[in-house]
């Protein structure tokens, strides 16, 4: 039996991080250490050190669109105009939230609302975090708003456990996020799935 094709990576966060892992054991392959996890302009410095490691072995690069660019391709121009043989920079359409996003069924039984409130077009949106977050206000339980929605005196964007929520649906393979499914609805992540099932076979 060959050995498992390992992967190396780098993100802008925590939740793209378990997102990215979960993408290359989906693909078969083993996630070798996941670089970055400081934001996108910290990301966007190390692209070239990132580049030529993907000389030599394979390497899966996320990046969020968010209102950098008109479209996916300008920003991958932008960033790394020559990419090397075994890097697979993608860029998520807008944000890793619309990833999630596109996997409807297993959203919105992990938020405990109502399928009809998951947006069917998630890469259409203008601010998926905002989207996501709005949801879970209209959760059932108690303690799922609590964790990730912001408290009106706090100031943030998301609630105090809205990462570890996330972390955790995404990387439960049983009954949390499905790769696959979500690529339904979302182009960008589909490109991503095709090219890391040519790579992990390599």
């Amino acid at each position: 039996m060959p050995k498992a094709v390992t992967i190396s990576g780098a993100v802008e966060g925590l939740i793209d991080e378990a997102v990215l892992r979960r993408l290359i054991r989906w693909a078969g392959a083993v996630p070798g250490p996941i670089y970055g996890k400081h934001g996108k302009s910290f990301l966007r410095k190390q692209m070239d050190a990132y580049n030529l490691a993907a000389c030599s072995a394979p390497w899966l690069v996320l990046v969020d669109l968010d209102h950098d660019a008109d479209c996916a391709p300008t920003l991958l121009d932008v960033w790394l105009p020559e990419p090397a043989p075994h890097m697979c920079f993608r860029v998520v359409v807008r944000e890793i939230e619309a990833w999630l996003l596109a996997d409807h069924e297993r959203l919105a039984h992990c938020l405990n609302v109502r399928y009809s409130m998951i947006p069917r077009d998630p890469e259409s949106l203008h601010d998926p975090k905002h989207t996501l977050v709005e949801i879970a206000k209209k959760s059932r339980r108690k303690d799922i708003r609590a964790d990730m929605v912001p408290s009106l005196r706090s100031y943030r964007e998301v609630g105090p456990a809205y990462n570890s929520r996330m972390i955790q649906f995404v990387l439960d393979e049983l009954s949390g996020w499905r790769p696959e499914a979500a690529a339904q609805s979302s182009e960008s992540l589909m490109r991503c799935l095709h090219h890391l099932e040519r790579m992990a076979i390599r």
